[in-house]
């Protein structure tokens, strides 16, 4: 399905299922929020490839992730603060900017991914991904926790684990069983170098 969306370029990368807090004050987003609350349509949001979150439009990257307006409030005036809920994927086909440095994006909706099984040889990532739910215990992941499910779970280790941005643009670009192969190969390098640190360092 193509269809024409407002993009807002983000230095963070938004997955389907994923909640994402936003604080708005640029009038070329505050605009846009209105209008999407208005239409209860979403606008999407794409990691930065070159550029900045203010002032001249930045340029996303192709592979994004639609984004629900789930809450919002406006505490102070001219700030408004949202919950948005990553829905489904995107790829861009093209884009323009409007007078108000908008980026507007025609975009290829992604079919929606079926939940598949957890292999077994990816099973230490859901006993990862458990243990930081319990450790983060703020972090913004509603139940219910689907720990048998690949896709949730390589989507959620996703968002939480710490990685350069590079790399969960390339998970989000991933299909389920790729993403998942590229989590738990991260997670084995990042364990391995710890111990090498921890041996060197006794």
């Amino acid at each position: 399905m193509t269809i024409e969306v407002p993009l807002f370029p983000l230095n963070t990368v938004l997955y389907p299922g994923g909640y994402l807090p936003l604080r708005i004050f640029e009038q070329r987003y505050l605009d846009m929020c209105a209008e999407r609350m208005r239409s209860s349509q979403p606008f999407g949001v794409c990691l930065i490839r070159s550029g900045a979150e203010v002032g001249e439009a930045a340029e996303p990257e192709a592979v994004g992730c639609l984004a629900q307006i789930e809450k919002w409030d406006m505490h102070q005036l001219g700030i408004l603060e949202l919950v948005v809920l990553g829905t489904q994927r995107f790829e861009v086909r093209s884009r323009r900017v409007t007078a108000q440095k908008l980026v507007i994006g025609e975009i290829d909706v992604l079919e929606a991914e079926a939940p598949q099984i957890l292999p077994d040889e990816h099973a230490v990532c859901a006993e990862i991904l458990r243990a930081l739910l319990e450790e983060l215990r703020e972090a913004p992941v509603r139940k219910p926790h689907r720990f048998d499910d690949a896709n949730w779970v390589g989507y959620r280790l996703a968002e939480l684990v710490p990685a350069p941005l590079e790399f969960k643009q390339t998970l989000l670009a991933c299909e389920a069983l790729e993403r998942l192969e590229r989590m738990h190969a991260y997670l084995r390098e990042k364990s391995a170098a710890a111990r090498n640190e921890s041996e060197t360092k006794s």
